[in-house]
């Protein structure tokens, strides 16, 4: 079985030397071994664990949580209804992100094309209503018209 220095896993991940060593230190990697000079050696079986942690961490999930995970991997068959219900409720996480991620991303969207306009127009006070500094609703309504027509094409 081929083994791979933590240089040849850091490359292979995107991370630094300096960050798998933190990660070994916040007890993330219980699976490494270390050479007769006590260098990290990492195997085959641990590329997955690894991966397992890059999703987690590109995740947002704190390295205490996952620091849990991964001794729970370790443990075994015992500890499958944990990781189960650990990464249901991630999966519900992580969603939620993405949902308020999606909503800023069409406001801005929205933003863009209402400053598209004003800018093109050489001011934005077409948008106000009458006396006010406040955006009419109708021009929204103008925009998700617009936005859902080319969406359709």
């Amino acid at each position: 079985m081929k083994n791979y220095s933590i240089g040849e896993i850091a490359q292979k991940y995107q991370l630094s030397v300096a960050t798998l060593r933190y990660y070994d230190e916040k007890g993330l990697l219980p699976f490494v071994k270390r050479n007769e000079y006590g260098q990290r050696i990492f195997t085959a079986d641990d590329l997955g664990y690894l991966e397992v942690i890059a999703c987690l961490k590109k995740s947002a999930i704190p390295l205490k949580d996952i620091k849990v995970f991964m001794q729970w991997c370790i443990q075994g068959d015992s500890t499958l209804p944990k990781r189960y219900e650990f990464m249901v409720s991630q999966e519900e996480i992580l969603e939620q992100k993405i949902n308020v991620l999606q909503a800023n991303l069409e406001f801005l969207r929205w933003k863009k094309w209402y400053y598209a306009q004003a800018k093109t127009a050489g001011s934005e006070k077409m948008f106000f209503k009458t006396g006010t500094t406040q955006v009419d609703s109708k021009w929204r309504q103008k925009y998700l018209l617009e936005a859902s027509e080319n969406s359709s094409k």
